[in-house]
């Protein structure tokens, strides 16, 4: 069992305050532990902690392109198995390099069957560049690329299932998970270090800048995206869904209302037809994994 108590992601980078991913980073390295090789992706979390000569990072990193994380950690594992060497070898990237840029040497690394985790920490859209859609954006969510006006409700895409999509690939572990609960986070990350073969973790992450709220609010929010089914942690296991977090179920207005990047759903009226919208992704969810709570 890793160390818990270790903490490998130093104090004094340049994350804003309350940044999802600057904790997913310290959860991340609680459960991998010190025998970590980190290949991270162009991003915030890249940008943050290591403006060269500095770094954040006490277990070797690497910063690859934007697009390419996962080749490289490819050539990482290779070239320790070839020495005999049991490092965990990981990536770390944003939505953005996992959904979009970066999805062809994801599919080619888990169709190949590399030994090793990829972590996506998912705050939504491309938060370093400038508060862009990606394909992790949320139906109706107003950003730089999907502005919210006369003619547009923000984003008018369904978030794209990243999980299932890496699950078809014969990925023996995939799971998703929170900031909001952190030791299930760290749970998650160990398990997946530990099995063999290509893992994938999904870790909500906040964001008080893209979204909209402050910054000492982020664990609420994270809570609140579970509470309300518009986020589900589970766990899939050789292609079948093993544990799904059951919640008692509040409605989305609750999650929306909170964050600037759905303001427009309740400006100069709360527009109910939208909202219903987003409430039927929620239910969908709920039925899906079934995380209703019986009481």
């Amino acid at each position: 069992m890793a160390d818990r108590t270790l903490e490998l992601v130093d104090s004094g980078h340049r994350a804003c305050g309350g940044c999802g991913p600057a904790f997913a980073a310290r959860l991340i390295l609680k459960g991998a532990g010190e025998r970590s090789i980190v290949c991270a992706s162009t991003g915030c979390m890249e940008v943050f902690s290591t403006p060269y000569p500095q770094t954040a990072w006490k277990v070797p990193w690497i910063h690859s392109l934007f697009q390419n994380a996962a080749a490289v950690a490819s050539g990482v594992e290779a070239a320790l198995k070839r020495q005999g060497r049991d490092e965990h070898v990981l990536c770390i990237c944003g939505d953005g390099a996992t959904f979009d840029i970066g999805v062809l040497c994801i599919s080619g690394a888990f169709e190949r069957g590399h030994n090793i985790t990829y972590i996506c920490y998912d705050n939504e859209a491309y938060m370093n560049t400038g508060i862009q859609r990606s394909g992790a954006t949320p139906f109706d969510a107003s950003t730089t690329t999907s502005p919210a006006g006369k003619k547009s409700f923000g984003n008018s895409r369904p978030k794209k299932d990243m999980p299932q999509i890496l699950a078809a690939h014969g990925a023996p572990y995939v799971a998703t998970c929170s900031i909001a609960y952190p030791n299930d986070v760290i749970k998650k990350v160990e398990r997946a270090v530990n099995t063999d073969g290509p893992c994938y973790i999904q870790i909500h992450t906040p964001c008080c800048t893209g979204w909209g709220f402050d910054g000492s609010k982020t664990i609420d929010i994270g809570k609140l995206a579970i509470e309300t089914g518009l986020w589900v942690n589970y766990e899939i296991v050789n292609g079948k869904i093993e544990k799904a977090k059951k919640v008692k179920r509040k409605p989305v207005e609750e999650y929306l209302r909170v964050q600037k990047r759905f303001a427009h759903l309740f400006k100069p009226s709360v527009n109910t037809e939208e909202i219903a919208k987003i409430q039927a992704i929620a239910d969908a969810n709920a039925e899906k994994f079934g995380i209703d709570l019986k009481i």
